[in-house]
């Protein structure tokens, strides 16, 4: 349990927009056992969970949208397509006075919400914190904790799965997201450079050494926004790539009783090559499970009466690092840093 467990105003619920969806169903899950109020919001009622109070609200309606959030202290958007859903959740997130926290590993999703909307989450005194979940959060957590020991000018991302198992909404967000991918480079966001390129990495036991393929998601976007970086590339696994292109790939089936998929992975940020490289590495298990205490940890937190940011922030900006990761790692997510 972290250290702000049990002290949320409780009287504010946490809403889950996409409540319905496999992602929003762990959300729903990992917030009442944590012990908080929690509001499940979606488009179609009979997917939305049983046991918490339910609101509908589809997208395109600002009226249901505003009802649905009246009560609740931060919504958390687990619905994609975020280059459709962000922006009107997050404006009636502000016309409520609500804190707003997504998944999105959409790099023009994030890159969007932090250009448009931080002067208005200023002006409302809210937090907006996009891209918070596995592809995103993770990673800027970890870049966030190895800036804090020391210059990261040089960063690499490099995520091992062992599967990848894709949701019903992760094919919808691939095919409606066409935006262009990018990296950073010398400071500046600029387009991938195609064909991807490939590279080995060697993961610690599980993963081994891997042929990777450069495949950059929304931690390139959170990462730029705040650490000062000069250059970063994100790699994955070449197999995985295949298996998410792959039409007859399955869905992600329960192995657990959390409902988890049997899917392991291995996330490295390393600073620098070679001998002197620093490196701070996650490993866990199915990636859309690990977003559920990533967002539900961000939004209790800024449940806080101490918290006080304000502006459309990325997750290792928002909050400290380390004191963030130390509570996840209560969590089932192993971690070494440094």
């Amino acid at each position: 349990m972290s250290k702000h467990s049990g002290t949320a105003n409780r009287g504010q619920a946490i809403a889950v927009y996409g409540a319905g969806g496999h992602t929003g169903r762990f959300v729903v899950n990992e917030a009442l056992r944590r012990g908080l109020a929690v509001v499940a919001i979606g488009r179609d009622a009979s997917r939305l969970p049983a046991g918490v109070p339910a609101r509908v609200a589809a997208i395109d309606d600002a009226a249901a949208l505003d009802a649905a959030l009246a009560g609740c202290g931060v919504v958390i958007n687990c619905a994609g397509p975020f280059l459709d859903t962000a922006a009107p959740v997050i404006e009636a997130a502000l016309r409520a006075g609500c804190g707003y926290v997504d998944v999105t590993a959409e790099q023009a999703s994030a890159q969007a919400v932090f250009e448009r909307f931080d002067a208005q989450a200023r002006e409302a005194g809210v937090a907006v914190v996009p891209a918070a979940g596995f592809y995103g959060g993770l990673a800027d957590l970890l870049a966030s904790a190895l800036a804090a020991d020391g210059p990261v000018d040089d960063l690499s991302v490099a995520i091992a799965l062992d599967h990848w198992w894709p949701t019903e909404g992760t094919r919808k967000t691939g095919e409606r997201n066409q935006v262009p991918r990018v990296v950073l480079q010398d400071g500046q966001l600029v387009r991938m450079a195609t064909p991807a390129a490939e590279r080995d990495w060697a993961f610690g036991t599980g993963h081994g050494l891997q042929t990777m393929v450069e495949l950059p998601f929304s931690e390139i976007i959170t990462i730029a926004r705040h650490l000062g970086v000069r250059n970063l590339r994100s790699w994955l696994t070449l197999a995985s790539l295949q298996q998410i292109r792959d039409a007859n790939t399955p869905p992600p089936e329960a192995s657990d009783a959390q409902g988890r998929s049997a899917q392991r992975f291995e996330m490295v940020v390393q600073a620098g090559e070679g001998a002197g490289a620093r490196r701070a590495v996650a490993r866990g298990q199915d990636i859309y499970a690990v977003s559920a205490p990533l967002v539900v940890e961000a939004a209790e937190r800024m449940l806080q009466p101490s918290f006080s940011r304000s502006g459309a922030l990325a997750l290792g900006e928002a909050f400290d690092a380390k004191d963030f990761l130390k509570a996840l790692a209560a969590r089932d997510l192993q971690l070494q840093l440094g």
